[in-house]
């Protein structure tokens, strides 16, 4: 892989990672149809994934550190209250009990939490059924059309206003369940959590920052597992540079579509975005049925 077909697809993921066009759809596609091949491939993707991970955190760094902080501090009241089960048991009075979910950020947190058990179990049940899916132009091009139609659904869902704190844990899982139907290639992952959150009432801006949030611990997770079946024997110096500037690009790029796309869901444009998915996705079933490729 040349450092200019690095920096490609490294653009290439920077723009449909957080545009609901599906990154994992788009890369599957450039590399069937341009032949683009890599020993270490697998540590190319793992790696792209991780800088549009850089971008969001760039993005919301502010919600993400107060998340951290109000997640260790849940942790923190947990063990105390525990600490108060066992005391209470030998004492008369009886102390009162911390309270767990006391602000909309510790809210978000456990939404999140609860949000990323379906997709990681979804995940870990069809990995080798999505690996195979992967390298059939096919699959990611009708997944494609799938997704521009769901797109046209989320425009024409009403506004609404649900916040985290009105947010049930029942619309965390539907969420979550919707993300895992994601990991498809050619299923936008941020189009497909977006859309479910506006069809649980999710305000639209707290949507895309939902959407965006998820993320984090499924692509995490999905690197971490990842990782088991990487082989770095073959990765050399240059290789390396390749993938840093892939990287870079992937980053900023990334950072640029995410302050564009709470634009385009407030305004509802995402159905410019589905007319693009199923052009792409008719476009690739018509090549692979002429036997262009």
């Amino acid at each position: 892989m040349s450092i200019f077909e690095a920096i490609i697809l490294g653009v290439v993921q920077g723009l449909t990672e957080f545009l609901p066009v599906s990154s994992s759809g788009h890369l599957a596609l450039l590399k069937l149809l341009f032949g683009i091949e890599s020993d270490t491939g697998l540590l190319f993707d793992v790696l792209l994934h991780i800088a549009t991970l850089v971008a969001i955190f760039l993005a919301f760094y502010k919600d993400l550190f107060a998340m951290i902080r109000e997640g260790i501090m849940i942790i923190v009241d947990v063990v105390c209250n525990i600490g108060l089960f066992i005391v209470n048991i030998f004492r008369k009075d009886k102390s009162p009990y911390r309270t767990i979910i006391k602000n909309s950020y510790r809210k978000f947190d456990i939404l999140i939490i609860i949000s990323t058990i379906p997709t990681a179990v979804m995940g870990l049940l069809l990995e080798d059924y999505i690996e195979l899916a992967s390298t059939i132009l096919i699959v990611p091009a009708v997944c494609l059309i799938i997704t521009g139609i769901m797109l046209f659904m989320s425009d024409r869902i009403q506004n609404t206003s649900k916040t985290p704190k009105s947010t049930t844990y029942l619309d965390a899982i539907f969420v979550g369940l919707a993300q895992g139907f994601a990991i498809l290639p050619g299923i936008s992952r941020s189009g497909t959590t977006i859309t479910a959150c506006l069809a649980c009432g999710y305000n639209r801006k707290y949507a895309v920052k939902y959407a965006f949030f998820m993320s984090i611990p499924a692509v995490l997770g999905a690197a971490i597992l990842e990782l088991k079946d990487l082989s770095l024997a073959s990765v050399d110096s240059t290789m390396l540079m390749n993938y840093g500037a892939g990287m870079i690009a992937a980053a900023i790029v990334g950072f640029i579509c995410i302050k564009g796309m709470i634009y385009f869901v407030r305004k509802q444009k995402f159905t410019i975005f589905g007319i693009y998915c199923i052009v792409v996705g008719a476009t690739a079933i018509i090549v692979n049925t002429m036997g262009l490729i």
